[in-house]
């Protein structure tokens, strides 16, 4: 047996425990709680993550001031950051390890229900559905199905208005821990380049899941969006007590 076809063994028969409580939608339900699995197993990565923007935010003084006695010497400004960080105990790249530990799932999802075969045999679960719209169908086939608000294509705008929901949501926490973040560097302009762009550029990066729901199979666009949610409540809790600093990845 195939790796592809032992996961969708476990995804169908996950999908059957929950029959009885999620009915028809059952297998859409058993993809909502191998996300949560998923999330649940890189949450250590998160809370470190955590730890390390606030310590990063913190530190941001600091940093500036590197980069203002040696603006004219990037290397030497390279390791004094870099030994600021060391002696911390801070790692510049704890941001991005969550999502790149979520990567392999997702795109295990993506084949899962973008195969018309697992193993050399039919993939069942494509005949599976989310209310109207089966999970390997993608967004351009509800609107071939019924347009935007056939039953198809509901499903998706239920999906669509979650995700612009959560991505409002981060796009006013972002501009204000932006906002903080160039306070605490006021007077350092010249010292941070590119700060203007990314400051610009950063809030609007939640409403990029929208791309990615719209053209991936239904199946890892649910994932997409259970995750994004996930991420929402997440940073809440775990940055709480922060008072600046710009967002990590999820």
């Amino acid at each position: 047996m195939s790796f592809f076809s032992a996961f969708a063994d476990l995804v169908d028969g996950l999908g059957d425990v929950l029959e009885p409580v999620a009915g028809t939608a059952s297998t859409a339900a058993a993809i909502v709680l191998f996300t949560a699995f998923v999330r649940l197993l890189v949450l250590p990565l998160s809370r470190a993550a955590a730890r390390g923007q606030k310590a990063r935010t913190r530190l941001q003084p600091q940093v500036a001031a590197l980069r203002k006695k040696y603006k004219k010497n990037p290397e030497r400004l390279q390791k004094a950051t870099l030994e600021l960080y060391a002696a911390e105990k801070v790692s510049p790249f704890s941001g991005i390890l969550p999502s790149l530990c979520q990567l392999p799932a997702f795109f295990l999802m993506y084949h899962l229900f973008a195969s018309a075969e697992i193993g050399g045999a039919p993939n069942t679960l494509l005949g599976h559905s989310l209310f109207a719209a089966p999970l390997g169908d993608r967004w351009k086939d509800a609107l071939a199905d019924g347009g935007m608000f056939g039953a198809h294509g509901q499903v998706y705008l239920v999906l669509f208005a979650v995700v612009v929901a959560v991505a409002v949501y981060n796009y006013r926490r972002t501009k204000r821990q932006l906002a903080a973040s160039a306070a605490l560097t006021a007077g350092d302009a010249e010292a941070l380049p590119g700060m203007g762009a990314m400051n610009k550029i950063a809030p609007l990066m939640s409403f990029m899941t929208l791309f990615t729901v719209g053209f991936v199979p239904l199946a890892a666009g649910l994932y997409v969006v259970t995750s994004t949610l996930w991420t929402a409540v997440e940073r809440t809790v775990l940055y709480r007590e922060e008072p600046a600093g710009v967002p990590v990845a999820a």
